[in-house]
């Protein structure tokens, strides 16, 4: 199915919209949650700025980067120097923070509901916040796992442990030789389980999850379904974004929200059964809490 060019519908989170989206959160049969980055930058999970700045201090003096987004596409000379790297964006955006209050928000706001959530996002919010791992699809991978960087198997692996002793042993911009991880079977470098070419592994969780997705979404054809879009941004809209218009346009019974910070919008085709807030996630679901 082909949408026209989509819209925006509406702008600012008026009164008005945080009430039609309150109720349509009330009278759905079930709530399909789409997330993407701007959700966790809402919470504070950001990749610039003063907690860049705090905690690659030193690689930025040595390599003017400017996010830890761009950072962690570096050749790094070294793996010790890349683990280094590494070890410290994983351990700053999956160990050493809270989840934030939009997720606290967003799962009260569910309690009681039918719903599933599909996210881009890899930094496991949702399952540090307390929702139910079987209830998330988390597709693009997750900053707590490794996988052979091959990959000679099928398998990822806990980097917990392992990240925890390269923050606490790491000197001068290097991780020691020691722990630089290999894989267990083929003894290729590890990497991480992370979507960026089709080295991705996806093991036998990845697929249990997008089965028990595909079965939500199967289970509830036809119903009364809220499909609510946060953060979704242009960089992969096959994931998420245009596989809800599809499903809303499928469905006559289906409603979709988009709430995005500048990037508020539907397609025409759906401009009775969709609802665009421009604005702040977290401040959204803090009103509709209120």
């Amino acid at each position: 199915m082909s949408f026209k060019r989509e819209t925006p519908i509406s702008t600012a989170p008026c009164s008005a919209r945080i009430a039609r989206l309150r109720a349509e959160l009330q009278e759905a049969d079930a709530v399909v949650v789409g997330a993407g980055s701007g959700l966790s930058a809402s919470a504070g999970l950001t990749y610039s700025g003063e907690r860049f700045e705090k905690n690659f201090a030193d690689f930025i003096a040595e390599y003017h980067f400017h996010d830890m987004y761009s950072a962690g596409f570096y050749p790094y000379p070294t793996p010790e120097e890349y683990w280094a790297y590494w070890s410290r964006h994983i351990y700053c955006n999956r160990y050493d923070r809270a989840p934030g209050q939009p997720y606290a928000d967003l799962l009260a706001l569910l309690e009681g509901k039918d719903y599933f959530v599909v996210t881009t996002n890899v930094d496991h919010c949702f399952q540090s916040a307390g929702f139910d791992k079987r209830r998330l699809f988390y597709t693009q991978g997750d900053y707590g796992l490794w996988q052979c960087s091959l990959p000679c198997h099928q398998k990822t692996y806990d980097n917990e442990a392992a990240v925890r002793r390269m923050i606490a042993e790491q000197r001068r911009m290097r991780v020691p030789s020691e722990l630089v991880p290999h894989c267990p079977v083929c003894g290729r470098p590890m990497a991480m389980n992370l979507r960026c070419d089709e080295s991705f592994v996806q093991d036998e969780g990845w697929y249990a999850a997008r089965d028990r997705y595909e079965d939500f979404l199967r289970c509830h054809q036809g119903l009364r379904v809220l499909y609510l879009e946060l953060g979704v941004g242009g960089n992969t809209p096959v994931i998420i974004k245009y596989p809800f218009w599809r499903l809303t346009a499928q469905n006559p019974n289906a409603f979709y929200v988009c709430v995005n910070l500048g990037e508020a919008a539907a397609p025409r085709e759906l401009a009775a059964r969709s609802l665009c807030i421009d604005g702040d996630i977290g401040a959204v679901l803090a009103r509709l809490r209120g």
